[in-house]
């Protein structure tokens, strides 16, 4: 992928700050998250992207290459089934109000109770692409550095009561959930590669910039970014992935599995602002849980990254 782009001197100065270990100022990172999105493969090599939420401090760093993960999936989420000890995990925890993430990838080590994660890549993403959000179930800090401006005269709403989960597994997407992924500004995207590896990763956009073709069929473009290409590489490696979309309002989350497939077409491409490639994703499993995440969002701003749209 690299080399296909012309990048590969840039992409080679990046690698630079991916490590095995991590960081004590990505440890603090880690501990003060309420939220993490995980990449795994299921029993049939396909890959989904799940959420798992907590308190802060639910995610441990007791040593500087392990994560310890206070969460345990819902039994009708596929990640109940994708962890394994020896299994490729990829993670991201993202900070909405602050635009900060960071992404851990390695393998699971124990799952007893806690996830246990031995870590064998882990690095900062710009905050590109990242809508800002402020978490509804918190106070916001007026005097806070860290809070954004915009975010700091969001008055405090209390948390929600979480309806009861409804789950729904379909083979295509419902009208109404096209709808949602049309509409959508932001979502996940797991992938693995055929050395065992797997990763998680954030998108965003203007809402529209996933397409919806038909009921089995998205395309969304892939923006200018690290160029490390870790999910496209996979993806050319190896085309199954999972798309994580998350109604930050009301908590629920659509998950997607199916493959990946990158275009690079100059006119296809040229016809999406800000694009440099497109990817198009085909439908094979669609699994739709009502009040599946327990924390709930307000949008204050689109990141300033966002390409503008085409009159």
């Amino acid at each position: 992928m690299q080399g296909q782009a012309g990048v590969q001197t840039e992409a080679a100065r990046i690698s630079n700050s991916i490590h095995s270990t991590i960081p004590l100022p990505a440890q603090t990172f880690l501990h003060e998250q309420r939220m993490i999105v995980i990449g795994a493969v299921d029993p049939e090599d396909r890959v989904w992207a799940s959420v798992l939420t907590g308190e802060p401090g639910f995610l441990k760093t007791p040593d500087e290459q392990t994560v310890e993960i206070s969460a345990t999936p819902h039994p009708f989420d596929p990640l109940s089934q994708n962890l394994h000890v020896g299994g490729a995990i990829g993670m991201i925890a993202i900070d909405f109000a602050t635009r900060r993430r960071m992404r851990v990838n390695g393998w699971v080590k124990g799952k007893q109770g806690t996830l246990v994660v031995h870590t064998e890549q882990v690095y900062a993403n710009c905050p590109k692409y990242i809508q800002a959000r402020a978490l509804l179930s918190e106070k916001t800090d007026e005097h806070s550095p860290n809070v954004p401006h915009a975010q700091q005269h969001v008055p405090r709403a209390e948390p929600r009561a979480q309806a009861p989960s409804q789950v729904v597994r379909k083979e295509a997407l419902t009208s109404e959930q096209q709808a949602w992924i049309g509409s959508a500004d932001t979502f996940f995207i797991a992938s693995s590669n055929t050395a065992g590896g797997a990763d998680a990763s954030h998108r965003g956009g203007r809402p529209g910039f996933v397409q919806v073709e038909h009921a089995s069929r998205l395309i969304f473009p892939d923006y200018s970014g690290n160029r490390m290409f870790q999910t496209l590489g996979n993806i050319s490696a190896e085309p199954h992935a999972g798309l994580l979309f998350l109604d930050f309002e009301r908590g629920d989350s659509l998950q997607l599995t199916g493959e990946a497939q990158i275009i690079w077409d100059g006119e296809r491409v040229a016809a999406v602002a800000g694009a440099e490639r497109l990817v198009v994703f085909t439908v094979e499993e669609v699994l739709e849980v009502k009040g599946a995440c327990p924390l709930h969002w307000q949008l204050i701003a689109y990141s300033p990254f966002l390409p503008a749209a085409r009159a």
